[in-house]
């Protein structure tokens, strides 16, 4: 079955793509904070797992369109509130496919961190490692 066949929402769906997930990242980086980039780089790198199953890519995809679209329930724009609903979409869709996040995918979307915000303490992505171990 493919990605496509699978998504629930077609407006977040449509809104996704890597080269667009990248280009808000790199555009609200600072803004979101390295919490919110590091929940969606872990929904990025399961989402590329071939042992990823479509049901969870959906929801990975439907997240990460939500992240991505403009338009979303708390504009982006808005100091402090702007992302707080695109961690709450995040958060939820990591904890929907906890089961298919694995030490490699948190390493790379650790060291994808570090290129793009250079040495950051780790200690501050526990409470998120947390959520997915248990």
């Amino acid at each position: 079955m493919d990605v496509n066949e699978e998504r629930k929402d077609q407006k977040y769906a449509e809104a996704y793509s890597e080269n667009k997930l990248f280009e808000k990242i790199l555009k609200f980086a600072k803004d979101a904070g390295i919490k919110v980039i590091y929940l969606a780089l872990l929904l990025f790198f399961t989402l590329q797992q071939s042992t990823t199953p479509m049901v969870a890519k959906s929801v990975i995809i439907g997240a990460l369109g939500y992240f991505i679209f403009p338009l979303d329930f708390i504009p982006d724009f808005i100091p402090i509130a702007g992302f707080s609903d695109d961690m709450t979409a995040l958060v939820s869709a990591l904890v929907a496919v906890a089961l298919y996040i694995d030490e490699d995918t948190k390493s790379k979307a650790k060291a994808k961190l570090h290129v793009w915000f250079g040495a950051y303490d780790e200690a501050n992505l526990d409470t998120i490692d947390n959520k997915i171990n248990n």
